[in-house]
């Protein structure tokens, strides 16, 4: 089983590359760390922290939004994209079950995923370190903490990015479903409860069912357990009281299921595709 999937592994990571997915999400991932790194200087003296962790204050929220919209645009095609180009049946053909296949797309997937954030965000750190030397060191646990969870961020969208691709017959409707998706989960879920917080003044709402609804969003768990796993990165983000009020491993449980349901779903959604 385990060459089954090392061999759908290399053929998907070669097709990201040739397809130059690999070096887009870096760009971009370094492009905006940097500018987020150069810009972020200016809070680190005000909040007494190093300048590091102020640096992944931002990364945080820069993974919240960017992280699962890379991950959808790689996966959106994963499998509507092999009955366009009528490899699917191809694939079912050989010795190899349709979980082997996810696992194996899966695998190469978050592999590109894993190494923008990476590169992204040690270019964020090398700033750092140039403007600010040794006292940098303090926000390294911060930002390896960042990089393996936002990888588990990117797990999850890429999960349901296969699940998408699953339900459309064509590329071209998977990418419609993907884009709403990220509008959904990623903006509009945060501006609805903004609204309803408004709304509610203080009421039950914001005191009981706010906080359980913050840690259900994937992307929203990931920024309230990097806020709340560190004190400097909370100060410097100016929300330690809101993300120190959620116990730590409440968003952590929540992007542990949220991966586990978003892979079932998608195995769930590829058994019933007819090559």
């Amino acid at each position: 089983m385990f060459d089954r999937i090392l061999s759908i592994f290399r053929v998907e990571f070669a097709i990201a590359r040739r397809n130059r997915w690999l070096s887009i999400a870096a760009l971009m991932m370094v492009l905006f760390s940097v500018i987020l790194s150069v810009a972020g200087s200016a809070p680190t003296g005000a909040v007494g922290t190093d300048r590091l962790s102020v640096t992944v204050a931002s990364l945080t929220s820069l993974s919240v939004y960017l992280v699962p919209l890379i991950a959808l645009i790689i996966s959106f095609d994963a499998i509507a994209g092999e009955l366009e180009r009528g490899t699917l049946p191809l694939y079912l053909a050989y010795p190899v079950s349709r979980g082997e296949i996810l696992i194996g797309k899966l695998a190469a997937q978050l592999a590109v995923v894993t190494v923008a954030v990476s590169l992204g965000y040690g270019a964020a750190a090398l700033v750092a370190f140039y403007f600010s030397g040794a006292t940098a060191f303090d926000g390294i646990p911060a930002l390896v903490r960042l990089i393996w969870s936002s990888a588990l961020l990117g797990a999850i969208f890429l999960s349901l990015g296969q699940m998408i691709s699953s339900l459309s017959r064509r590329p071209s409707g998977a990418a419609g479903l993907a884009i709403g998706l990220w509008l959904v989960a990623v903006v509009l879920y945060d501006l609805g409860l903004l609204a309803a917080i408004v709304a509610d003044d203080g009421g039950v709402f914001t005191t009981k069912i706010f906080p359980w609804l913050l840690v259900a969003n994937p992307a929203d768990a990931l920024r309230i357990y990097n806020l709340a796993a560190s004190d400097a990165v909370g100060a410097a983000s100016g929300l330690a009281g809101a993300a120190q009020s959620i116990a730590i491993w409440k968003p952590l449980a929540s992007l542990v299921i949220w991966l586990v349901a978003a892979a079932g779903m998608a195995r769930l959604a590829f058994g019933k595709v007819e090559p």
